[in-house]
């Protein structure tokens, strides 16, 4: 991809550029976590999103789409805002550094990527955080901290791409470390790395390309629910609930609120065992809990899918050490702890049955641990 986007930039530009890039995500436990001031655990993936940037002396950006073949220049200035809205992603970024004070000037950027559209991988995320770092370093001395890129990048999505998304996304891609997932604290937004290196097994996201329609919304549904139980229990978010105090209110909330917050209250409990079997290397008990998980959001949390359950209960079938649905649910993705000995025939049974009864081949996609957003060197392979 390197050299495709070095060839498109000097052919385009005329001039040799540098080269950034930043990653997708995953987040191996931790799922509607974030807003009942839990934990998540995501980690940077070798999926990426690669810029080829260099100055260009004018008060105008020229950015070349390579996977969309589409070109748009802007300045730099509030009504400047691009009518595409993949370009925003980008315009959203210089205007967030500006509005903090920081410089940024006219550049020329090919970009492009392999981080998979609508696997929940957060391409978006990458882009973003791909240019906030680039022009940290080109323009600004990488006088930025990496926490303010990250939330350079969430204020991109808020104010330029109308997603009101949390910091997950952004904060794995600008402190992911190769082969560390991270723990995040999402009321402090203190972190910890935590080793995520399995050897024996793979760690493999079986993508159904299933996203329901859904005719309210869920996701407010469920918030409100765990916000209901926690004024309830006199705490301000679930994660200073435990069960004794769910019990203990029993009559005071409705069967339906009981289950959401069960399952919030069960998966703070879930991460913070699996930190424990990350530092000895146990991903027998990491599996378990990804099972634990999934089964919380399918029985007590109710946004799984059929055809989620369907590969999960593959997984168990093939004798997979840990599976789950990554994400917010209703389709997607499921994320699988694979022993190296079961792996081919796990693939092989999961595509051919999910074909079988759903029409569809899913999408197979392995993943490593690796690092976030960085400066390309010269001699590294991109």
């Amino acid at each position: 991809m390197k050299e495709r986007l070095n060839k498109l930039f000097i052919s385009r530009f005329g001039s040799k550029p540098m080269f950034y890039e930043s990653a997708g995500r995953i987040n191996l436990i931790g799922e509607h976590t974030d807003y009942n001031g839990g934990f998540v655990f995501p980690g940077a993936i070798d999926k990426y999103i690669l810029a080829a940037i260099n100055i260009n002396g004018t008060d105008k950006v020229r950015v070349y789409s390579a996977d969309l073949d589409d070109y748009v220049e802007f300045g730099l200035s509030e009504d400047d805002k691009p009518a595409q809205q993949w370009a925003r992603y980008v315009f959203g970024v210089c205007r967030e550094v500006i509005k903090r004070g920081g410089t940024v000037k006219g550049f020329d950027t090919v970009f492009g990527g392999n981080v998979p559209q609508g696997a929940g991988l957060s391409s978006s995320a990458a882009l973003e955080s791909c240019f906030a770092y680039a022009l940290n370093d080109i323009f600004n001395e990488n006088k930025i901290d990496k926490f303010e890129l990250a939330k350079i990048g969430q204020s991109t999505e808020h104010n330029y791409c109308g997603v009101n998304c949390g910091i997950m996304d952004q904060f794995a891609s600008v402190f992911g470390k190769k082969n560390m997932l991270i723990r995040l604290d999402c009321r402090s937004l203190e972190y910890q790395y935590y080793p995520y290196n399995p050897v024996g097994y793979k760690t493999v996201l079986v993508n159904s390309k299933v996203k329901h329609e859904l005719v309210d919304s869920p996701y407010n549904k469920r918030r409100e629910s765990c916000e209901r139980v926690a004024k309830t229990l006199g705490v301000g978010t679930l994660r200073d609930a435990d069960m004794a105090m769910l019990d203990a209110a029993d009559d005071k909330i409705t069967a339906e609120d009981y289950k959401r917050a069960k399952y919030v209250i069960e998966e703070k409990d879930r991460v913070l065992a699996v930190c424990d079997a990350l530092e000895k290397g146990d991903y027998e008990t990491v599996g378990r809990c990804m099972y634990g998980t999934h089964e919380g959001l399918s029985r007590l949390y109710e946004v799984s899918c059929e055809e989620l359950d369907y590969l999960n209960d593959i997984a168990k079938e093939c004798g997979v050490t840990g599976s789950r649905i990554m994400g917010g649910g209703f389709g997607g993705c499921t994320i699988n702890l694979v022993k190296d000995e079961l792996y081919d025939n796990f693939i092989a049974t999961a595509t051919s049955k999910f074909k079988a009864k759903y029409g569809i081949e899913p999408v197979i996609i392995p993943v490593v641990i690796s690092d976030g957003a960085h400066k390309v060197a010269d001699d590294e392979e991109a």
